[in-house]
């Protein structure tokens, strides 16, 4: 069983590499994310062990690039960040796990082995809600084949809304998961922002997709409504 670990911190990829030996696996070692990247797509691994703040290209960019080229060894992350958006993003480019350092070594061993055991089969990372697409590897969106430009915010905005694509969600929810935590404006900030994605994803398309629940929050549905069978208030 050959393993590839990617992690700058000598000492700690060191210790890892000679107990991972001893547990009987064949360990490869490099330290920065271009030359882990070479030796991920040049060599089989049945596992990747991939640190997130790497010199040259960090983890990220070396997960894009190996799913963008069709590389789908099980990727285990190894970092000291814990937040809910970076596992999120992990997830999305196709992780398969994540582990936070400091971490158990026995942990380590056991999910290494979990993820041998479920192999690598091919798998899209593409989000899907009826035709509308959002690829995480080159963070572009897809109406049928139409390509939409869209910018960071508003494609974090449809990222969120498409994971959660047929439950209504609330301004705050959206504040919670979209904006950053140090962000202090007011609310009316995901109307503005509500109404680019609709002229974006929508108006071109005589759709719509993605809707107002008074009261409560917003809707993005599969279930696309063509614009001219909305039903609207006689004008009084």
């Amino acid at each position: 069983m050959r393993i590839l670990m990617v992690e700058d911190e000598k000492v700690l990829a060191e210790t890892v590499r000679r107990g991972l030996v001893h547990e009987g696996f064949v360990v490869e070692v490099a330290h920065d994310g271009v030359s882990g990247l070479s030796a991920a797509t040049e060599n089989a691994y049945d596992v990747i062990l991939l640190d997130l703040m790497l010199p040259l290209k960090n983890g990220y960019d070396v997960l894009r690039e190996l799913r963008q080229r069709k590389v789908w060894t099980p990727v285990l992350m190894l970092t000291a960040k814990d937040g809910e958006y970076d596992q999120t993003d992990a997830f999305d480019l196709g992780a398969d796990d994540y582990l936070t350092k400091p971490f158990s070594f026995l942990v380590l061993v056991a999910r290494i082995r979990a993820l041998i055991r479920r192999g690598a089969p091919e798998r899209p990372v593409v989000l899907t809600v009826g035709d509308l697409t959002l690829d995480p590897v080159d963070r572009s969106v897809r109406r049928g084949g139409t390509l939409i430009s869209v910018t960071a915010r508003e494609y974090g905005l449809l990222q969120y809304l498409m994971r959660r694509h047929d439950q209504i969600v609330s301004k705050a929810e959206i504040l919670d998961n979209v904006w950053d935590s140090a962000f202090d404006g007011g609310d009316n900030v995901v109307e503005v922002y509500i109404g680019y994605l609709r002229r974006k994803i929508d108006a071109p398309f005589g759709l719509n997709s993605l809707v107002t629940v008074r009261g409560m929050g917003y809707l993005l549905g599969a279930g696309r409504i063509p614009e001219r069978a909305v039903e609207r208030p006689p004008v009084t």
